[in-house]
């Protein structure tokens, strides 16, 4: 009889929220409105027409939350901040109502036996900082900086891991070039400026928080994919190598090796002249790092368009700067219902390319996971056997890549509960955990039972 993968000893498991997507009680406690309260309240700009504010209530609800996190096995939970819970106005003294929340949590988490990993930032800027401009002004990472430092002197006698950083490419690509996430914005030219801007947030809340506690394990998470050509045209590699360049390099290459690629200047110098750019911030922005998150959902496989590059007044608004001309392209996998190809893969290629073209660093897998159609059966229970085939396909993925020497320590599914996804509403469904809106009633999937398992043996069954 075969023996059961096993992860290495200390191996993280858990899973991964975000503040607006659960917690509700968006005006309560003194919370200040961040872009998303904008954005959702907006007409059209959500699918079914939702709100975050209620959401999940996780900020009454929280205590059942932990248990149910506990029950699943879990060694740590990957959680953000509520930056506008925590500084209503964008700056100053924290705010003693949201200190006093994330205090009864991580305390209810430590008392679980569950390690805190915090993520300073899951895009609710607030709205007061957007009034200002937002990440495409320069002064947004000075706040970010100080709201870290903040934070980071609150809570540090009990959280070791720190994530300045979600998915950066969605908060300025999605949000200010695309438009389809908050603030909603159409402007290429700022779009890479909210790049840059994040960036530089992140590399000065990372010295900042070093320097007042060495002993922190301080990182950033990005979303990463495979990229690949349809065909080996040189029009579609050099559409592939673009959208690399504009999804992966962009942030890996300033982080890790303290530069821009030169090929991504070179193809968004038709909409900037980088002059965002000052001296000393590529320095700044690759502050050493103790971890590397990776999102990963599935491949971008592109083909060269014949729109142009970078579209007219009428033309549609594209998350894709100065290479707005690029087309994805379907192999005929099996999809989730957010219609991305599931791909396990692409899971190994991300993180053996980080692997091997890059310095050694500890990497966590911060978010995997899919949306299905999850509903309660006949007899109350939610089979959800497309997510426990997904999870266990991506599981044994990076149990390979561990086997080939690659340094992986930790894996968070996304999602624990589920949520408000974001511009869909609550139209999809990632969490291992069922969540009736109307009652607020939590039940466990079949892929929660699946996890645990997982979780609590260490290994594959």
């Amino acid at each position: 009889m075969s023996q059961p993968a096993r992860f290495p000893e200390g191996f993280f498991w858990g899973t991964a929220t975000a503040s607006y997507q659960i917690e509700g009680a968006a005006t309560e406690d003194g919370r200040g409105p961040s872009i998303w309260d904008t954005f959702s309240h907006t007409p059209g700009r959500i699918a079914d027409g939702s709100n975050g504010d209620v959401a999940c209530d996780h900020y009454h609800r929280y205590a059942e939350d932990v248990k149910l996190i506990a029950d699943l096995g879990s060694t740590h939970y990957r959680f953000s901040f509520a930056w506008p819970r925590l500084q209503p106005r964008g700056e100053g003294q924290l705010h003693p109502a949201g200190v006093a929340f994330y205090d009864r949590l991580i305390d209810s988490l430590l008392d679980a036996g569950v390690q805190p990993w915090v993520t300073l930032y899951h895009w609710d800027l607030p709205q007061v900082l957007e009034d200002r401009g937002g990440w495409p002004e320069r002064d947004t990472a000075d706040r970010f900086a100080d709201y870290a430092v903040r934070v980071h002197e609150r809570f540090r006698d009990r959280v070791r891991f720190w994530t300045t950083l979600n998915e950066p490419y969605c908060s300025a690509f999605i949000g200010y070039a695309e438009g389809r996430h908050a603030p909603g914005r159409t402007e290429p030219e700022a779009a890479l400026r909210a790049a840059h801007h994040l960036m530089l947030g992140h590399g000065k809340a990372v010295r900042a928080m070093r320097e007042q506690g060495p002993d922190g394990q301080f990182g950033v998470t990005l979303n990463l994919y495979p990229v690949d050509a349809a065909t080996d045209d040189p029009a579609d590699l050099d559409a592939a190598r673009r959208v690399d360049a504009l999804q992966n390099r962009i942030f890996l290459d300033p982080i890790l090796r303290g530069h821009y690629p030169t090929d991504l200047l070179d193809d968004v110098s038709v909409v900037t002249d980088a002059s965002y750019v000052r001296d000393g911030d590529e320095a700044t922005i690759a502050a050493p790092l103790d971890v590397l998150g990776v999102n990963y959902y599935t491949r971008h496989v592109v083909r060269a368009g014949s729109g142009p590059r970078v579209p007219g007044p009428d033309g549609k608004p594209s998350a894709f700067v100065a290479s707005a001309d690029v087309e994805k392209v379907s192999r005929g996998l099996p999809t989730t219902e957010m219609g991305w190809e599931i791909d396990p893969r692409g899971l190994r290629d991300v993180l053996v390319r980080l692997h091997q073209e890059y310095d050694p660093i500890p990497l966590f897998v911060t978010e995997n996971g899919i949306a299905c159609a999850d509903a309660p059966g006949a007899d109350g229970a939610v089979a959800d056997p497309e997510r426990v085939a997904y999870l266990d396909s991506h599981f044994r993925a990076a149990h390979s890549l561990i086997e080939q020497g690659v340094d992986l320590r930790g894996y968070f599914v996304w999602t624990l509960t589920d949520n408000f996804e974001w511009a869909w509403g609550f139209s999809r469904r990632f969490g291992l955990i069922y969540v009736d809106y109307e009652t607020q009633q939590r039940i466990p999937k079949d892929s929660a039972r699946y996890f645990a398992e997982v979780a609590r043996t260490n290994s594959l069954p």
